[in-house]
């Protein structure tokens, strides 16, 4: 098998990121937690409030290994849910539970916005540490250029959560944060998305023979 036929081969093997994150249904599982947290603490307490965030995300890991998805997705998600619950049961604050998503936006953000400004955009870095790290897409203008906007998408995304949650979160609104978490989360992560499998493919097209 030549190398390219072997890029080729290995781009329709390899699992996409949506897939190693459990697909669509994926997201979806997300943001049930999320809703049942605001939901269950606009009339719970505390305490109550956290058991049953943790209970349903107990529910959902179930469910979802029952449905033959991958592991690795549903056990994640599951111990981000646990994770946060954990910090709002340390912390006292309802709010808290958003608080590792929020800063994981601003580290996103400064790995992104970083990646442009040294103009190493991060998903033309992926894409071709993916195809054997010997491709000149750098030098490239076209590629470049799409990689520089999907990258410019992410980073987009990312501040934004980062920007209209934090000042959520300093406005100690909890169910502001929960409409903001689910509205910018599956919505705005498939609009950057569809951006940077397009700068994917076109990398391909124009690199890989």
């Amino acid at each position: 098998m030549t190398e390219p036929q072997h890029d080729r081969t290995r781009d329709r093997a390899t699992p996409s990121l949506l897939d190693q994150m459990g697909g669509t249904a994926g997201f979806v599982y997300s943001t049930i937690p999320v809703i049942v947290f605001v939901t269950a603490n606009a009339f719970l307490s505390l305490p109550l409030t956290i058991g049953i965030a943790v209970a349903t995300g107990l529910a959902l890991f179930g469910y979802r290994l029952l449905q033959r998805e991958r592991f690795s997705s549903a056990v994640g998600s599951l111990l981000g849910v646990a994770l946060a619950a954990g910090i709002v049961a340390w912390t006292g604050s309802a709010r808290d539970f958003f608080v590792i998503g929020i800063w994981a936006s601003l580290a996103g953000f400064v790995v992104t916005a970083g990646s442009l400004l040294a103009r190493r955009p991060i998903t033309g870095v992926i894409w071709n540490a993916v195809h054997g790290g010997t491709h000149p897409w750098r030098s490239t203008p076209a590629v470049l250029r799409a990689h520089d906007l999907a990258t410019g998408a992410a980073a987009l995304v990312l501040g934004a959560r980062f920007g209209i949650q934090q000042w959520l979160y300093v406005a100690e609104a909890t169910g502001g944060l929960g409409i903001a978490r689910v509205a910018m989360g599956t919505p705005l992560t498939v609009l950057a998305a569809l951006v940077v499998v397009w700068a994917f493919r076109r990398s391909t097209k124009a690199l890989v023979r």
